[in-house]
């Protein structure tokens, strides 16, 4: 079958496409308006070595790096990200959906701190709450270790939170699927109809005229048989050459 005769298939059944196409345009401005459009903010942050540790670079934290600041940044996102943090942000008043990592390819312990929600302010403010939020949690984690001040791990802002940004990925590729499954399903339905009202070759079909048929077609002989009797004969020797019956 040819693209030609698609298209001779899809006219003809018109009837039955066009309820197809119009649910499947019903069903995607469906999830066009049920699936609502989501927003992003992120910041970055970055652990800086305490003052204590500095003093031999003139106080300048940029000059002086420890590896231990990346592990204190991949302890930090951890805990970031479990229940109980997730439980003391959403008292703080972030809304939406938090992630905490280090960025990637990252050069020193950086740190990305994203929120997403369907609020852009409300998405905003919680990108702030929760940077708040992650140097607090910081500066405990070392008061509970009895670290002195000075020697304490600090936290800088590198890029503070960003206007929120529309994610529409997630909606776009729902809105193509189901149109796409619909338009399939439709013309499936198409050809499906296309063939229950097609009569099958040869089927309920007259025979030309003249055509043999099985009960007028001739006998074949034996050689050396004698011929099968006729109609003709029959009567000849039931009525006799004088046409009286036969004694």
């Amino acid at each position: 079958m040819d693209l030609a005769e698609i298209w001779r298939v899809m006219r003809r059944r018109w009837y039955v496409l066009l309820p197809g196409l119009l649910l499947t345009a019903a069903l995607t401005t469906a999830v066009h308006l049920l699936i609502p459009v989501e927003y992003q903010s992120q910041s970055t942050v970055t652990l800086l070595n305490s003052s204590k540790a500095t003093e031999a670079f003139d106080g300048n934290p940029f000059l002086s790096t420890q590896a231990s600041l990346t592990g204190m940044a991949d302890g930090l996102a951890r805990n970031l990200n479990s229940d109980g943090a997730k439980a003391d942000l959403k008292a703080l008043g972030v809304t939406g959906k938090h992630e905490v990592k280090i960025a990637d390819n990252a050069q020193g312990p950086f740190m990305w701190l994203t929120v997403t929600g369907t609020d852009p302010a409300a998405v905003l403010k919680s990108d702030e709450l929760l940077a708040g939020y992650a140097d607090k949690r910081l500066k405990e984690f070392q008061t509970q270790q009895s670290v002195a001040p000075e020697a304490m791990i600090r936290m800088a802002t590198i890029v503070p939170p960003q206007k929120p940004q529309a994610q529409t990925k997630t909606r776009l590729q729902y809105i193509v699927m189901v149109g796409a499954l619909g338009f399939v399903l439709s013309l499936v339905a198409v050809f499906f109809v296309e063939a229950r009202r097609r009569t099958p070759r040869g089927k309920n079909r007259p025979a030309p005229a003249g055509t043999p048929t099985a009960a007028a077609a001739p006998v074949p002989v034996p050689v050396g048989a004698a011929p099968a009797a006729t109609d003709e004969t029959m009567a000849l020797r039931t009525v006799g050459p004088g046409g009286a019956g036969a004694t």
